[in-house]
């Protein structure tokens, strides 16, 4: 997931460089080993936020479950592009079960595509759109990250990486 503002970090995180790749790219590498593919939401010319733009991730998850759903998969794995590596065996975990999330960073999930149509009545009806809101009316099964998950919000935060 690559949409937001990133009005903290003052350019466009995703596109930020760590290590010779970006953001993106790193958020999507974590993905390929366990997902039979791997896109970037939420970005120009990728998968759209859905109902609409600008409402922050759970927009993305919408829009992600609707590609996958459209193309006959069954379940989203979900992944923060400001987030280059995770903790040893979370994604793992979190792929073993639909639907699960991370309540240390609630945007890393494994959402059934089944549920885009609760999703975008929950965005419309529910005034705060958080993810952790959202997983915990649907009874997601919170699997916790074990470690200290890097998340860069700033220009600082990439350079103490």
């Amino acid at each position: 997931m690559a949409g937001g503002r990133s009005s903290r970090f003052g350019s466009d995180k995703a596109m930020a460089m760590l290590d010779g790749r970006v953001l993106a790219e790193h958020a999507r590498a974590l993905l390929v080993p366990h997902v039979e593919t791997a896109v970037i939401a939420g970005r120009d010319g990728a998968i759209p936020d859905l109902p609409r733009g600008d409402i922050g991730p759970l927009g993305g998850i919408a829009g992600a479950l609707s590609y996958a759903a459209s193309r006959g998969f069954t379940s989203v794995l979900t992944v923060a592009c400001d987030m280059p590596w995770l903790p040893e065996g979370l994604l793992t975990a979190l792929s073993r079960r639909t639907s699960a999330y991370c309540p240390d960073a609630p945007v890393l999930g494994h959402w059934e595509t089944s549920l885009l149509g609760n999703l975008l009545i929950h965005i419309e009806t529910v005034p705060r759109r958080s993810v952790r809101g959202w997983a915990e009316a649907i009874g997601a099964i919170p699997i916790p990250a074990g470690a200290p998950i890097p998340n860069v919000n700033t220009p600082q935060d990439l350079d103490t990486l």
